[in-house]
Order: C-alpha cells, then structure tokens, then sequence
C-alpha cells in the first residue's frame, strides 16, 4: 500500500469498536485519526488502550470530522440507528465508511445506507466477523471448489451466552441488572433481541455459500425469558427453490464458542449433493464427508493471507486498488441477508410464512 490511511472511529454503542480499533491500530499502513462518542465514559478504555491524545478523542462528531478529517470512517452505534449515524458523518464528512454488523434494523434502512452511500459515490462495507473466523473462509473455499457438489442446504447454530458477558477484546463483564436494563441490545426500539443480533449473519453468509442466491420465503419463530421484551432464541426456516435451509440463534448457550464450543456447537453445516461440511466456529479443522468417502475426512483450516486476514486489511486493500468490495462486506450480499432477516422477523411476529419479492 503507497499511502497511510487516517481512520476516525464513531459511536461506541456496540463493542466490536474496540475490536475493529485494534485492527487499525495493527495495520502497517493504518492509524487511528480520532475516536468519538457521545458517552465519553465509553471511550476511555479505548484512549488508553491505543495511547491518544485528548486531542483525538470528541464527544460532537461534528467537531470530530471537521477537526481531523479522517480518510475513512468505522460507525458502531446500535442496529436502528445505523442509518441515522451513516447519514448524519457522511453530511459533514463524505469519505469511505465501514459498519459494524448487523447491516441494519429493517431493509428500509439498509436501502437508505445504500442510497446515501451512492449519492456521495463512496464505498460501504459491512463488517460480519464470522466470515474472518478460518474454517468459515476454508469452508467457503471447499464449496467453490465443488467439494461437496452443489449446495443445497445452510444449517446454522450460533450465538453466546449474552451480549453483556463480554466487551471489546472479549474480556469477561457480568449482565447486572443496571447494565442490562440500559443496554440497547434489550431493548426492542433500537433493533435488540437474538434474532436481529446473530440472524444477519446466518442470512448473510448463507447468501455467500450460496452464491448470491435467495429463498422464497421464510418461517420463523422468536421465544424471550418472560418480562424481556426482546427474543433470546430463534429458528428460521428459510424455502429455496431447492430445498430448505434452517438459522438459528441463541443468547444463552453454556459457554461462549470463542472460549469453549457449547452444544449445540456454533457455526454451520453445509450439505450438498455430493457431500456436507461441518464448519464451527474457531475449530482448526473442518470435517467433511462424501457420498463415496462416508466416513468422512478432517481438513485443516486455510491459514489466511494479506488482504484477507481481517476487514480493516481488506477493506483498505480495496480502497487502495479501487476492487470492489465481495462477499458478506459488500451491499450486495448484506442486502439479500437484511431481506431474509426482515421477512424472519415479520414471520415471527404473524405466525406465518412471508414470501421475499423478487
């Protein structure tokens, strides 16, 4: 990479900044322009964990885009507003913009992204961290390559024990009753709940395994702990023309899959006409079983190289060298994901299947 790529990070309302701010801060050719959120107790263990200056730390993005005009920007606020927040930096500052799943609350919104994006011709990405987890991206490989024949069938479990369990580098937290009650990921207005958290990604790289291909129609149901009113569990059904496909979520599992893969285990089982594929999350190994080899077989994960060891690299890779963004981080696969998970949703909340558009 020829230039060094000044990246300002925007409302700290989900976690995954500090995650996504580490990457910045590991990039050779990358650095961390300034930080801002209204909360500015919420920036404090990120000043310090990337040693800024006060200089670089606002709690008016205004003032924060004005002053240090970033090269990109990393927007993290919560689901609904995601549109909001996209709409409000690119007004001030119009320059590429990574968002941190999901792509947004509705498909409304996503549309809105899309458009706003489109009219200043800058670049929107939407980061989905499964599709960085290794024996995803080996997965994703084998099914090109016609391992297991054509695809024809996407199960996908996954979720943790709780949003509020952990914070940005997965460091340990505890769900008080105080946190909980004033977190956006419990609250229905802001886009919370188990579905709207892990749905998107189950939609979204199912679309990827697929090849940009969408289902009829969808079949979902949500449960929640009584007095939430948010789901902590869902299951979607989704009907191709092919066949069906099955998504998954659950706040609540034993244990957390980074730490230790609960049952049922987290990640996807891919089934195709020859063969399947188990893919779980953060295993060094895939397994993978044929119709002329049953008793299956252990693939080692791909080791990852530049630029697609993580979404910071990648997305200024294509910064960089003007290649489109592919795959779960382009608006063309988050789409069709935000598409499924809307029609889930209603679903859900009608008991009763809802077909896509065309």
């Amino acid at each position: 990479m020829s230039r060094r790529w000044r990246i300002a990070g925007i409302n700290f309302d989900h976690f995954h900044m500090g995650d996504l701010l580490r990457l910045v801060a590991n990039h050779p050719n990358a650095e961390i322009a300034a930080i801002c959120d209204e909360q500015p107790e919420r920036m404090v263990e990120a000043q310090r964990n990337f040693s800024l200056r006060d200089d670089q730390v606002f709690t008016d993005y205004r003032e924060c885009l004005d002053k240090t005009k970033p090269d990109a920007i990393i927007l993290c606020p919560a689901a609904s507003r995601h549109a909001e927040w996209l709409e409000k930096v690119i007004a001030v500052h119009p320059v590429p913009v990574m968002v941190e799943k999901p792509f947004a609350a509705s498909l409304a919104e996503a549309d809105r992204m899309i458009a706003c994006m489109k009219a200043v011709n800058q670049s929107l990405a939407i980061n989905w961290p499964l599709c960085w987890v290794p024996p995803h991206a080996t997965a994703y490989r084998l099914v090109r390559e016609g391992v297991i024949g054509s695809l024809r069938e996407v199960h996908f479990y996954d979720g943790n024990r709780g949003p509020l369990y952990h914070g940005a580098d997965k460091i340990k937290l505890e769900p008080t009753p105080e946190r909980k009650a004033a977190s956006w990921f419990y609250k229905r207005s802001e886009g919370g709940g188990s579905m709207l958290d892990y749905l998107g990604y189950g939609t979204t790289l199912g679309t990827w395994y697929f090849d940009g291909a969408k289902p009829l129609e969808m079949s979902a149901m949500m449960w929640g702990a009584p007095g939430l009113e948010v789901d902590e569990h869902s299951i979607t059904i989704a009907r191709y023309t092919f066949g069906l496909s099955k998504f998954e979520t659950r706040w609540g599992t034993d244990s957390d899959p980074w730490m230790q893969q609960p049952l049922p285990k987290c990640g996807f089982v891919l089934k195709g006409e020859d063969g399947s594929i188990a893919s779980y999350d953060g295993e060094p190994q895939i397994r993978v079983q044929s119709r002329s080899k049953p008793e299956g077989w252990e693939v080692p994960v791909d080791v990852a190289l530049q630029p697609m060891q993580n979404p910071i690299q990648y997305f200024l890779h294509c910064l960089e060298t003007g290649a489109p963004l592919a795959g779960p981080l382009s608006v063309e696969i988050s789409r069709i994901g935000q598409q499924m998970v809307d029609a889930a949703f209603q679903s859900a909340q009608e008991g009763r299947a809802v077909k896509l558009p065309d």
